[in-house]
């Protein structure tokens, strides 16, 4: 292996700003990759757009996570790389990149639906009330939970609090 760490995540924060959060953990990367190639062979800019899209334009992999991450398939045999005349590299995946990504299935779904959680999340956060009102929640959260020993029956009150709140929400019109 080439590269220490393929997929270790230099998020970028376009609208700087914020905590910065990984969207990948190590090696999920090279999954979402693979599942995107079998939809159609690439080239590393369109990969770098189809993970942007997939993730509402939360996360744009920068080169130096891409590049690194396909020179791993590449060597594991996951996928090809054929130089085009115009001097693109066309990527796609091979028979052994499809069974190791049938072999990972199930890691893959837990990924994309991460992904939803995560995309949910950042569009409510974009509502400055509703931002000002989750940061006053975990705070409040904090203070409870962490600056002082809870019983099991303040705890219980807590997670009551929560469920209700959330029962609520879904209910709503």
């Amino acid at each position: 292996m080439r590269h220490a760490h393929p997929d270790r995540d230099h998020d970028h924060h376009p609208h700087g700003g914020g905590r910065r959060q990984r969207f990948f953990g190590h090696g999920e990367l090279r999954l979402v990759i693979l599942d995107i190639l079998t939809r159609n062979a690439s080239h590393g800019y369109e990969l770098i757009k189809a993970i942007e899209s997939l993730t509402q334009g939360n996360y744009t992999p920068s080169p130096g996570v891409i590049y690194p991450t396909l020179d791993f398939l590449q060597d594991q045999q996951f996928i090809t790389i054929t130089e085009e005349e115009n001097g693109r590299k066309k990527l796609a995946i091979t028979v052994a990149g499809q069974l190791w990504l049938d072999e990972n299935l199930e890691q893959l779904e837990q990924i994309q639906t991460r992904i939803k959680a995560r995309c949910v999340g950042a569009q409510l956060r974009k509502n400055p009330q509703m931002k000002r009102a989750l940061d006053n929640f975990k705070a409040v959260l904090d203070l409870r939970v962490n600056q002082a020993p809870l019983s099991d029956a303040q705890l219980k009150q807590i997670i009551g609090v929560i469920d209700r709140a959330a029962l609520e929400i879904s209910q709503l019109d």
